[in-house]
């Protein structure tokens, strides 16, 4: 198995929790090659901003993918307007493992991940539609968020 952190919107994250399916940019595309049925996902958005309050970072679920990895270019997802016409047509199905009731914030999680290099510069690790990341990072996490053993 390997251990995967997806970036996405909030907006994204549902539909990702109700199609049950993940899919990244063009551009990202070769990141895929290397996913396989039986690896984790970790999926984190990204701060924003709903009305006056601020949403902070954070790991909302852990996915399993229990598919090969197929193209399909129907529009499921929310383009972000930075991204003109993107459809994320390079997917995976994926099933639950474990969906935070209360999402894990990422700010205080990141002294202890060792995937993130620059702690003072964090979010460039996160910039990609998704990357590997340590198994120690990825049952940390679950740990935090009350999932581990």
């Amino acid at each position: 198995m390997t251990c995967w952190i997806a970036s996405l919107n909030r907006e994204n994250w549902e539909v990702v929790k109700s199609k049950q399916v993940w899919g990244i940019p063009k551009r990202n595309r070769n990141i895929l090659q290397r996913v396989k049925p039986g690896d984790a996902i970790l999926f984190y958005v990204r701060q924003e901003k709903a009305g006056d309050e601020i949403l902070p970072s954070a790991i909302m679920g852990d996915l399993e993918v229990v598919s090969e990895p197929y193209e399909d270019h129907s529009r499921i997802f929310v383009t972000p307007q930075h991204m003109g016409d993107e459809v994320f047509p390079y997917r995976v199905k994926v099933e639950p493992i474990a969906v935070f009731a209360d999402p894990l914030e990422f700010k205080p999680l990141i002294p202890d991940l060792a995937f993130i290099r620059n702690k003072t510069m964090w979010t460039g690790h996160l910039r990609v539609a998704m990357r590997e990341i340590p198994e120690e990072d990825y049952q940390f996490i679950l740990k935090r968020a009350g999932q581990g053993a």
